[in-house]
C-alpha cells in the first residue's frame, strides 16, 4: 500500500481520516494483546509503559517511513525489531485467550480416553478374577460337603492351583495334630478347615465384586467434560477399592499387570499457570504447530502489518504533502502566506499550447522561481523555449491539485503583515 498522491489528498481527506481512525483502533488492539502478554511474564506497571512505548513506536516509525525519504532503512529494521517483540507477546497473549477456551477441553477428552481405556482393562482383570472366584467359591463347597460325607478330601490331587493349594494346606494343617483326629467321614478337623476356606474364597469374592461394581459405576458416570482433577479423583476412588493381592491370588497366573493410570501432571492445563504460557506456546509452535498455534501467530503479525499500512498511507496527510511544504517555503521567501503565495503563483498562469497551463519565468517571484524549480526536478513541470522567453510548463494533476487547495482551502489564512489584504 502506498501513500496517497499529493494530488489526490485534498479530494480524499475523508479516506485519509477514515484510515487514521482504522489504524488507532488496532493499535488499541494490539497494544492490548502485547500488553496481556508482557503481563504474564513482568508486573502490571512494567507491562502497562512497555507495551505503551511499543506501540506508539510502532505507529510513529509507520508514519515517519511514509514521509520521510531518507534513512528508510533504519526506520524499517527499528520497525522490524519493534514488531517482531509486539507480535511475541501478542501471539502468547491470543494462544493463551484460546487455549483458555479450547486447550482444557482437550485435555480432559484425552484424560478421559486414558481413564476409559485403562477402566475397560481393569474390568476385563476383575471379571476374569470373579468368574474365577465364583468357581473356588463353589469347588471348596462341595470339597467340605465331600469331606463331611466321605473324607479323605486332602489327599486328592488339583489342576487348579489355587484349590490344589487348598487342599495341602488342610493337609499339613491336620498332620500337625497327628494322631488326635483321625481321618474320615463327619464333621472333624479337616472338614472345619475346608469350610473356613470356603468362607475366605466368599469374603474375597465379595472384595472382587465390590471393586467390579465401583470400576462400573466409574465409568457410567465418567464425562469427557468433567475436569482432570475430578475424573482422576473419581477413577483412584474405584481404583482403590480393588484388592489385587486377592485377585492375583484367584486369577493364580503370576504377577498381574496393573493398568496404566496417567497422572495429574500429564494432564494439567500448563497455560493457566501463566509462567508456562510462553514456552508452552512457542514449544508447541515449533514442535507441534497445529491450527490454534498457526492461528494466534497469523492473527498476532496481522494487526501490526495492517497497523503498518494504514499508518504508513496516512501518514503523510498529517505531515502534509511535499507540495504543501514547498509552497510554504516559496511563501516564506517571498514573506508571504501559503494561501496568498499559491492564489499569485496561480493568477500567472496562463493557457500554453494544447491547452496545458505555463506560466512565463521573467514574472515569477524569487518563491515561485523556487517552487518551479523544485516542481522540475520532480518531474512536475518542465521548462521550455518559446520566441525567445522561458516558461513553466506545468503537470495538469499539479494544477489541480494547486486550485483544489484554495477551493478546499487546506492552507489556513491568517492575517497578513503590513496590513497586506487577504
Amino acid at each position: 500500500m502506498a501513500p496517497l498522491s499529493s494530488a489526490g489528498q485534498s479530494t480524499n481527506r475523508p479516506l485519509v481520516k477514515a484510515l487514521f481512525a482504522a489504524s488507532c483502533l488496532l493499535s488499541i488492539v494490539s497494544w492490548y494483546t502485547t500488553q496481556q502478554g508482557m503481563a504474564l511474564y513482568l508486573s502490571s506497571w512494567f507491562a502497562l509503559l512497555a507495551s505503551l512505548g511499543i506501540q506508539v513506536s510502532l505507529v510513529m516509525v509507520a508514519w515517519l517511513i511514509g514521509f520521510s525519504k531518507s534513512k528508510r532503512g533504519l526506520l524499517l529494521a527499528v520497525y522490524a525489531i519493534t514488531a517482531l517483540v509486539s507480535i511475541s507477546f501478542s501471539y502468547v497473549s491470543l494462544y493463551t485467550w484460546f487455549s483458555e477456551r479450547e486447550r482444557p477441553a482437550l485435555i480432559e477428552r484425552g484424560l478421559y480416553d486414558r481413564l476409559s481405556t485403562a477402566a475397560t482393562q481393569t474390568d476385563e482383570i476383575l471379571q476374569a478374577a470373579d468368574t474365577e472366584g465364583k468357581r473356588h467359591v463353589l469347588a471348596l463347597q462341595e470339597m467340605s460337603e465331600a469331606e463331611k460325607a466321605h473324607g479323605y478330601i486332602s489327599r486328592a490331587q488339583d489342576s487348579d492351583p489355587y484349590l490344589a493349594g487348598v487342599r495341602e494346606a488342610v493337609a499339613k494343617e491336620a498332620q500337625t495334630y497327628g494322631a488326635s483326629y483321625k481321618e474320615g467321614a463327619g464333621t472333624g478337623l479337616r472338614y472345619t478347615a475346608f469350610d473356613r476356606y470356603q468362607k475366605l474364597a466368599r469374603e474375597s469374592l465379595a472384595q472382587i465384586e465390590q471393586a467390579r461394581g465401583a470400576m462400573a459405576s466409574f465409568r457410567a458416570s465418567a464425562k469427557p467434560t468433567d475436569p482432570s482433577e475430578k475424573q482422576l479423583k473419581a477413577f483412584h476412588d474405584a481404583a482403590d477399592q480393588i484388592p489385587w493381592a486377592e485377585v492375583e491370588k484367584t486369577i493364580h497366573n503370576g504377577k498381574v499387570a496393573h493398568p496404566d493410570v496417567p497422572t495429574y501432571a500429564e494432564f494439567v492445563d500448563k497455560t493457566a499457570s501463566q509462567q508456562e504460557d510462553l514456552m508452552v506456546a512457542f514449544t508447541e509452535l515449533f514442535t507441534n504447530p497445529g491450527g490454534r498455534h498457526i492461528f494466534s501467530l497469523a492473527l498476532a503479525a496481522f494487526i501490526d502489518i495492517v497497523v503498518f499500512l494504514l499508518a504508513f498511507s496516512s501518514g503523510p496527510y498529517f505531515f502534509g504533502s511535499p507540495e504543501e511544504r514547498w509552497c510554504e517555503a516559496g511563501a516564506a521567501l517571498d514573506s508571504s502566506q501559503s494561501p496568498l503565495f499559491v492564489r499569485s503563483f496561480l493568477s500567472k498562469l496562463r493557457p500554453g499550447r494544447q491547452g496545458m497551463p505555463r506560466v512565463d519565468a521573467d514574472e515569477l517571484s524569487p518563491g515561485e522561481q523556487q517552487l518551479c524549480m523544485m516542481l522540475v526536478a520532480k518531474g512536475s513541470a518542465a521548462v521550455v523555449e518559446e520566441a525567445g522567453k522561458r516558461f513553466y510548463l506545468l503537470d495538469p494533476a499539479m494544477h489541480e491539485s494547486l486550485l483544489d487547495t484554495m477551493a478546499t482551502g487546506n492552507f489556513t489564512l491568517k492575517a497578513t503583515p503590513h496590513g497586506n489584504p487577504a
